[in-house]
């Protein structure tokens, strides 16, 4: 597994999720602002905002403000115009990463990205320069105690996944992005809990990290980047040695 992906796994062990660093409601409200504006207030007729939706209510986020959300993004309520954009760079070794950010200021988040990238040994890059290193995915995740295999395996292969990773400590189900509301949604129907549902972007290759100094480097350039406001998600494609890992989270 790419280093990124353990990285999230023990911040969700330590406590260090973004909803502890009161971050998270405003990514929510960010995201759901943009599907419905893109696709209209109705979720079940939208994915996207039926994704966004989810992900909120998954981190305790009060209907008010989804509510409030969606009628800015649908223009019923007066809001901020935000655009979507992605930034691509690298890392320390030669890391590549890929970011997405909703913002309403261009300016601003791309000064805020380039001086974090060059505090610690990174350069923004132009378009195109590291997206091809990744490719779209579903991925909904898991915990091994929530539910057996075989109940995972039935309900999410019969909705259309493409596989099944059990080697993070959790399931990981691997789905087609426009296949992942489905299996969501077969999911919940079997009463499965779910830790998180999203469209992200998997690297294709990896870099590994085995220096202390550069391992160190990376995880705090990831860090400082999805603190970024503007930032909604970041990708990389590091792979550092899981005692070293340990040793450094």
């Amino acid at each position: 597994m790419s280093g990124h992906s353990k990285w999230a796994t023990i911040k969700r062990k330590k406590g260090k999720a973004d909803a502890e660093r009161g971050r998270v409601f405003t990514r929510h409200i960010k995201e759901i602002t943009i599907a419905a504006r893109d696709g209209g207030g109705d979720p079940e007729g939208n994915p996207r905002l039926r994704s966004a939706i989810a992900a909120a209510k998954a981190s305790n986020m009060p209907a008010d403000n989804i509510k409030r959300a969606i009628l800015k993004g649908t223009g019923e309520l007066p809001g901020v115009t935000y655009e979507s954009i992605t930034y691509e760079g690298y890392g320390p070794g030669g890391t590549a990463i890929y970011m997405e950010a909703l913002t309403d200021n261009k300016n601003r988040c791309v000064s805020e990205i380039r001086h974090v990238l060059a505090k610690y040994g990174g350069n923004l890059g132009s378009s195109g320069c590291v997206a091809w290193m990744f490719e779209k995915q579903g991925i909904i995740t898991i915990d091994l105690d929530a539910a057996d295999e075989d109940t995972v395996m039935e309900a999410a292969m019969d909705a259309g996944a493409e596989d099944i990773i059990t080697d993070s400590g959790s399931y990981e189900i691997i789905t087609k992005p426009e296949d992942i509301d489905a299996v969501r949604t077969a999911v919940e129907t079997k009463g499965i809990p779910m830790v998180s549902a999203e469209v992200t972007m998997t690297p294709q290759n990896s870099v590994r990290l085995d220096k202390e100094s550069q391992a160190s480097s990376m995880l705090k350039l990831y860090e400082l980047l999805e603190d970024l406001d503007d930032v909604q998600k970041t990708y990389a494609n590091f792979d550092i040695p899981e005692e070293l890992l340990e040793k450094l989270a």
